[in-house]
C-alpha cells in the first residue's frame, strides 16, 4: 500500500478517538488502560502467527526505547483523555495535534532532517488553521484553561512517541514494536489506575463498547498505521497530517454533540486541509525526485 494513502487511512480513523472519550463516563486513566489493554489483546493472534524468526527479533536499545516510547503513548493519552473532560472536543484536539512545532524541532536536532522554508510555512499555516478552531475555548474559564495546558503537554508527549518510532521501526518490523509500545503502555496505565485510586470495574455496556471501539479504530487502524508509514515517512509529515484530526473531531461533535462550529473554525478548518493536501503533496514529489535521483546514480546490472 502506498504510504500516504494508509497515512489518510490512519488520519481519518483517529478523528473518533475523541468523540469516543466523550462518550464513556469512565475515568481517563480507564479509558486509557482498556483502550491499550483491548488492542495489546487483539493483537496477540497477529503475535503468534508471525513465528518468522528474522521478523520478531529487537536489538536490547530498539526494545528499551520501544517501552519508553508505550510509556510517553500512556501519559499521553491519560492527560489528554483528562483534558476532554474539562474543555471541548475542537479545543483539546487542537492543542493535542500541534505536534509539527516539536516534531520540526526534533526532526532537525536529532535526525539532521532539512526542512524547506515552505514546507515550514505551510506546517505553519496549518497550525494557525488549529489556533483558529480553538480560539473561543480561550476565554471560556480557568477550567477549560487547564484542559488546554493538559492538552498542549499531551502533545508534547505524543510527539515523542512518534519521533522514537521513527528512529526503531527503521530497524525493527512493525510487529514486534507495536506489540511493544502497546503492551508497554498497558502495563504503565495498570498502575496509574491502581495508585490513583480509579476502578477498573463495573462500567455500563456503553462504555465498554467505547473501550473496545478505541483500541479497533484510533489505536489499531490509526496508531499502528503510523507505526507502519513511519518507516517510509518522516515523524515530520505524520504530524502535519494528524492536523486533520481537529476538523473531523469538530465535524463530529457537531453531529453527535451539538457543539457549535463558529466561522473562525470553518475557516480554519479549510486552512488546516488546504495545507495538508500542499504539504503531503509536495513531501510525496520530493520523495519521488529522490527516488529517480537514486536509481540514475546507481551503476547498471
Amino acid at each position: 500500500m502506498n504510504p500516504y494513502i494508509a497515512l489518510i487511512a490512519g488520519v481519518l480513523a483517529v478523528t473518533s478517538s475523541a468523540i469516543l472519550v466523550k462518550y464513556s463516563t469512565a475515568d481517563a486513566g480507564v479509558i486509557a488502560f482498556y483502550r491499550l489493554f483491548y488492542a495489546t489483546f487483539i493483537m496477540l493472534p497477529i503475535l503468534f502467527i508471525n513465528k518468522r524468526k528474522e521478523h520478531m527479533h529487537m536489538g536490547k536499545k530498539d526494545l528499551f526505547l520501544s517501552v519508553v516510547a508505550g510509556a510517553f503513548l500512556a501519559f499521553h493519552f491519560i492527560l489528554w483523555f483528562e483534558s476532554l473532560n474539562l474543555t471541548s472536543v475542537a479545543s483539546s484536539t487542537v492543542l493535542v495535534t500541534l505536534q509539527p512545532i516539536f516534531t520540526f524541532a526534533g526532526a532537525y536536532f536529532f535526525f539532521r532532517e532539512s526542512l524547506s522554508l515552505k514546507a515550514v510555512l505551510c506546517a505553519a499555516l496549518a497550525v494557525f488553521g488549529s489556533i483558529l478552531i480553538s480560539w473561543g475555548d480561550f476565554f471560556i474559564s480557568g477550567k477549560a484553561l487547564y484542559g488546554d495546558i493538559l492538552a498542549l503537554i499531551s502533545c508534547l508527549f505524543v510527539t515523542v512517541y512518534l519521533m522514537i518510532g521513527q528512529y526503531v521501526r527503521k530497524r525493527a518490523a512493525l510487529i514486534p514494536y507495536t506489540f511493544t509500545v502497546y503492551l508497554a503502555s498497558t502495563v504503565v496505565l495498570f498502575f496509574y489506575v491502581v495508585l490513583s485510586g480509579e476502578s477498573f470495574f463495573p462500567y455500563s455496556a456503553q462504555n465498554w463498547v467505547c473501550f473496545l471501539l478505541l483500541a479497533i479504530l484510533p489505536t489499531l487502524a490509526g496508531h499502528s498505521v503510523f507505526h507502519w508509514v513511519v518507516k517510509w515517512i518522516s515523524a515530520s509529515v505524520v504530524s502535519v497530517a494528524i492536523l486533520f484530526e481537529p476538523v473531523g473531531a469538530s465535524i463530529l461533535a457537531y453531529f453527535l454533540f451539538q457543539e457549535k462550529i463558529s466561522w473562525f473554525q470553518a475557516v480554519g478548518g479549510i486552512i488546516i486541509l488546504l495545507s495538508i493536501a500542499y504539504f503531503m503533496i509536495r513531501d510525496h514529489a520530493e520523495n519521488r525526485r529522490a527516488l529517480q535521483i537514486k536509481e540514475k546514480s546507481e551503476p547498471a546490472g
